[in-house]
């Protein structure tokens, strides 16, 4: 079982984190999806196979991704506060 020191050193830098070698690749291209969905391309989905994803489970990261991406434009153009924000102000 993983455990909370696991948890921070993925989000602290994922790269340096000790995950596996096809978690780092979907990693790489949420993040990529994420900052520039522009450049995305074929090679992007070919090492994603290659570390061992099929393709449902490229489908279903790359809309996690643009569904996550689509909520917080919509949240962040109507002012919505997280629930963090109202509690702390």
């Amino acid at each position: 079982m993983r455990n909370n020191s696991f948890v921070d050193a993925i989000v602290k830098d994922y790269t340096t984190a000790p995950i596996s070698e096809a978690e780092r690749a979907l990693l790489d291209f949420a993040v990529r999806l994420t900052r520039e969905p522009w450049i995305c391309a074929e090679a992007d989905i070919a090492r994603l196979r290659e570390a061992g994803w099929s393709d449902p489970a490229i489908l279903d990261l790359t809309l996690v991704v643009g569904y996550f991406a689509f909520v917080n434009r919509i949240a962040q153009g109507l002012g919505v506060q997280l629930e963090s924000d109202s509690v702390a102000g």
